[in-house]
């Protein structure tokens, strides 16, 4: 697989992902369904190909370049956040309070189950 076929791929995964969440209205961002649907590809494939593991590697190479529009629009609305800071800072707090705990109930349960499958 070329970069060029890898970066179509993830694309394509995008835009199915956004396309299924605006069909079935769904809550949730597009891109991360895409996300899914690419993961559950590569599972059945059962490997990476290359040129998708170069685009992949070059992407989070430069992840921080990624931010910019995000900070770009934080200065454009400031005002916004400004005024409704305490409901943003408390979903920052709770979503990142559950992100934590999820991972240490997941990596719990694999640790049990590696433990179990060794025996």
């Amino acid at each position: 697989m070329t970069m060029l076929q890898a970066i179509t791929l993830i694309l394509l995964c995008q835009l199915a992902g956004e396309i299924t969440v605006q069909m079935l209205d769904l809550p949730f961002p597009g891109p991360v369904l895409g996300m899914l649907l690419l993961f559950v590809g590569l599972m059945v494939r059962g490997e990476i190909p290359d040129g998708l593991k170069q685009v992949s590697d070059f992407l989070l190479r430069h992840l921080a370049l990624l931010f910019v529009p995000a900070g770009v629009g934080l200065m454009a609305h400031f005002g916004l956040v400004a005024r409704d800071w305490m409901p943003i800072l408390a979903a920052l707090v709770v979503s990142t309070a559950l992100a934590l705990v999820v991972t240490m109930a997941i990596l719990s349960a694999l640790i049990r189950f590696r433990s179990r499958s060794d025996e």
